[in-house]
């Protein structure tokens, strides 16, 4: 298993169950096909250019362990979640 680190940006338009709604999903993902290590709840920010008409998001760093081919998968189920606005995914170096 490889480790990566992955920041998701939500809409702030969601409620804070949504939002929690949203996180508990994601790390049940991970959880499925790999190890989650940690989660940072970054809160609020500014976006650094307008994302889908919206100039804040709320942000998540995950920290997990998974195979490689989960990775295809996870980044799938992220674009098709319409409360993402934004993710990024990289591989750690051991």
């Amino acid at each position: 298993m490889n480790t990566y680190e992955a920041v998701v940006i939500l809409t702030t338009k969601l409620s804070d169950e949504e939002r929690e709604a949203v996180q508990a999903k994601i790390s049940d993902l991970i959880a499925k096909s790999g190890e989650v290590i940690s989660v940072d709840d970054w809160k609020t920010k500014k976006l650094a250019y307008e994302i889908k008409h919206e100039t804040e998001g709320y942000y998540f760093l995950y920290n997990f362990k998974a195979n490689p081919e989960f990775i295809a998968e996870f980044e799938r189920v992220l674009r098709i979640d319409t409360s993402v606005l934004k993710f990024m995914v990289i591989k750690k170096e051991a």
